[in-house]
Order: structure tokens, then C-alpha cells, then sequence
């Protein structure tokens, strides 16, 4: 090493002392990475989850960030008390200048620490929802569903937010506490049509696509209630009756997953149609106008006979 070093110091002007700092600093980056890529190259040959491999190549590159920085600081610094100076000094520095950015440092320990969300859980935040793809030190990446796109699909976009918008605007989890959500079909049928043989086929149609999940709903309530103050008092599908301009509105309202939203709507509007299409007294109703014409003769026989 005293070689290297020596040749190093020719070649870049530093000291004897510099250069061999500098070659231990590269030694200690170049250890850390090799490790780090050995670990991973072995996840990898040992499982296709991508969750896993996810999770194994962040706790590696911050576990081998960390033993790198704590190794170089003691090569570069001689004594803890002059290092705690230098990084008291930086830190005020940092914070002053870089403001937004120490914000996001510190949502993103608190995005670790506390857990509001998770890659893979679908998630709102502000005006911007999607699937947590990625969590990085200040940003996470979301795989944007909704938007322009109905019913919550993707639309193929990448969202980058700064991890500073977690303390600033409302955080609503798809995925986190109880896991399905409320989901709602309106069917609007004409005045004239038998609503109740409506509503008795609209509660069949929901009870056979969701019955089963409800039955599971109530056990993951159950657990959601051991953290979160969750409780309901049916999970069951039901109908709603109300009673619009156009005609009588019945109402479905069902638990699904968040992802599997529109395609249970597919399902149960199929269904109903197949259904409502074998009931002649049973009609969809929609916006009309009435025109009415009035009868000009009729009102100057009336004029004359005042």
C-alpha cells in the first residue's frame, strides 16, 4: 500500500498521508459494492419474488451505505470529537440551505419507521393515486392508476413525489387496515317498470358475485380492529331505493378488492343486463323531452266564444 501510495501521490500532487486516505476510501467503496452485488447475485439465483428481491437490494444498499460512511469518516477524521464538529456543522449547513430536502429525508424515516405505506399497496395522496412501486430516501414512485382511465386501471405513467408530501397532504391506503372497499353500482329503471322485481334481481345478481367476499371481509375487520378503531355492523351486499327525475334508482353496494374494481363491475352489469333482457316489464330509464304543440284553431274558437 505505501507503494501505491506513493506512486499516487507523484501522480496527483496530494500528500503521502491524503493519497493513502484516498486509496483506503476507494478500497472501502469498491469492498462494500462487491459484497453488496455478491449478495444479490445469490437472491436472486434463490427466489423470483420480486418483493424479495425488492426488500433484500434495499436493506443491502442502505445497510452497505452506512458501514462505508462510518468507515471513511474514521479514516478521514483522527478523533470522534472532531468528526462530531465537522457533522454538526454540515447538518446546519444542510438544513438551512436544502430545507425541502431534509424535509424529504425526514418523511422518509418516517415512511420507514412508521410504515403508512409499503411497496405494492395502491395509495392516494394529495391528487395523485397509485401503486407504490419503488421508496427511495426523498421520493417514492407510484404506478399511476386512475386519472383520465376509469374505474382505478392503470395508465401507464410514473409518478416520482417527493417524500415531503406524506407530513403535508392526506394519505388515504387502499391496502392497509381492511382491505377492500365499498364499491357502488346505481341502475336507474323507468317509473312504469316493476322496481321491486328490479331490486329482487339486483340483490340476487351482487349476492352470488360477493357473498363470498364478505365472508372473508369479516375476519380481516376483525384484525384491522386489533390497530384501528374499524367496525361494521354488516358487510353484506345490499340495494338502495331512491327516486330520481327519470325514473327509480336502485342502488348496489359491495365489497371488492381495489384492483379487481371494474372488473366485478363487468361482471355484474353483464349479469344484469342477461337479466333485466328476459323481464319485459322491466325497463332502463334515461333523460327525455316532451315537446307539446298547441292546437291554434282550438284557441280562436275559444277567443270567439268569449
Amino acid at each position: 500500500m505505501q507503494a501505491i501510495a506513493g506512486w499516487f501521490s507523484g501522480l496527483t500532487g496530494f500528500t503521502p498521508e491524503t493519497s493513502v486516505r484516498v486509496l483506503w476510501t476507494v478500497a472501502v467503496v469498491l469492498v462494500m459494492w462487491g459484497l453488496r452485488s455478491l449478495i444479490l447475485r445469490i437472491v436472486w439465483v434463490r427466489t423470483d419474488d420480486a418483493r424479495t428481491r425488492y426488500g433484500w437490494g434495499k436493506v443491502t444498499g442502505y445497510f452497505s451505505a452506512l458501514v462505508a460512511v462510518l468507515v471513511i469518516a474514521r479514516l478521514w477524521f483522527s478523533g470522534l470529537g472532531q468528526f462530531a464538529t465537522f457533522a454538526g456543522l454540515v447538518s446546519a449547513g444542510i438544513a438551512i440551505a436544502l430545507r425541502d430536502i431534509v424535509a424529504d429525508f425526514a418523511a422518509w424515516i418516517f415512511i420507514v419507521t412508521r410504515r403508512p405505506f409499503r411497496v405494492g399497496d395502491r395509495i392516494e395522496i394529495g391528487e395523485h393515486r397509485g401503486d407504490v412501486i419503488d421508496i427511495r430516501v426523498f421520493q417514492f414512485t407510484l404506478m399511476e392508476v386512475g386519472n383520465w382511465v376509469h374505474a382505478d386501471q392503470s395508465t401507464g405513467r410514473v409518478l416520482h413525489i417527493p417524500n415531503g408530501m406524506v407530513m403535508t397532504h392526506p394519505l388515504a391506503n387502499y391496502s392497509r387496515g381492511f382491505r377492500y372497499i365499498w364499491n357502488e353500482i346505481p341502475v336507474l329503471v323507468t317509473f312504469e317498470s316493476d322496481w321491486r322485481k328490479a331490486k329482487e334481481i339486483l340483490e340476487a345478481v351482487i349476492s352470488e358475485r360477493a357473498e363470498n367476499l364478505s365472508e372473508r371481509a369479516q375476519g380481516m375487520v376483525r384484525e384491522a380492529s386489533k390497530k384501528f378503531m374499524i367496525f361494521y355492523s354488516t358487510l353484506t351486499p345490499t340495494v338502495y331505493t331512491s327516486v330520481e327525475a327519470s325514473g327509480v334508482l336502485l342502488t348496489m353496494r359491495y365489497l371488492c378488492q381495489p384492483r379487481q374494481r371494474r372488473g366485478s363491475e363487468q361482471a355484474v352489469w353483464e349479469d344484469v343486463l342477461e337479466a333485466f333482457g328476459r323481464e319485459p316489464g322491466i325497463d332502463f330509464a334515461y333523460p327525455t323531452q316532451r315537446f307539446y304543440a298547441r292546437d291554434e284553431t282550438s284557441r280562436e274558437v275559444d277567443q270567439g266564444d268569449a
